[in-house]
């Protein structure tokens, strides 16, 4: 059996935190995590001004709304991805299961393609809102940060995308040098004793229908 299966060891491994924060895969969560949080809190704290002469907010990327509730959209649901993502991560030696592995890996992979896409989108989106504003009074500093900090999560979560498929891909090579799954592998090499006759069983030569007609008979009285 392999020592390992998917990128982590098999279950019942000691739980090590300073390894597992000096992971490549934690650390580049962790930075997604805070790129979300600058991106998601800059708007919702100063990326909706006043106008002049204008009772309503509107955004500060160029008066868009639709440009700013993207932002924050995607800057919350990545956030929430990453918290849940590295609690899997720090339990994910203790999984037995083999598929149940197989389809941790395959959800961060996905997820991570989609959000690198989805990250590379606002940015452009933002970018280019800000480019065209012309408002007046618009907070540049926090505009500036959220452009920024959408292209550096495009680059982390990139890097998660890479890291998942390497994963992944170890995985298919643990499989297929032999890796069986401890819950899901019923078989043994040994016969168990309430299982019935093993293989190859055969009766007894002292029962009376292998003794034929010299077998002992009771005498007649």
């Amino acid at each position: 059996m392999e020592s390992s299966a998917y990128g982590a060891s098999l279950a019942g491994g000691a739980f090590d935190l300073w390894s597992f924060l000096k992971q490549p895969q934690t650390i580049a969560r962790l930075f997604s995590w805070l790129f979300s949080i600058v991106v998601f809190a800059s708007i919702l704290s100063e990326g909706y001004i006043n106008p002049a002469g204008q009772p309503t907010t509107k955004c500060m990327f160029d008066g868009s709304d639709s440009a700013c509730s993207f932002g924050i959209g995607v800057g919350i649901l990545a956030f929430l991805a990453c918290v849940i993502f590295i609690i899997l991560d720090a339990f994910f030696h203790q999984i037995s299961n083999a598929k149940e592995r197989k389809y941790i890996v395959l959800v961060d992979l996905v997820f991570s393609a989609v959000w690198t896409f989805l990250w590379f989108v606002c940015f452009c989106v933002l970018a280019n809102k800000w480019s065209k504003s012309v408002q007046t009074g618009v907070p540049a500093d926090a505009a500036r940060a959220v452009v920024a900090f959408s292209f550096f999560s495009t680059a982390s979560w990139g890097l998660l995308t890479v890291f998942a498929y390497r994963r992944y891909r170890q995985g298919l090579a643990d499989v297929g040098l032999g890796y069986n799954d401890p819950v899901s592998d019923h078989t043994s090499p040994y016969p168990s004793a309430y299982a019935g006759a093993p293989d190859g069983y055969q009766q007894s030569p002292f029962t009376p229908a292998s003794a034929g007609e010299n077998a002992y008979q009771p005498p007649a009285y």
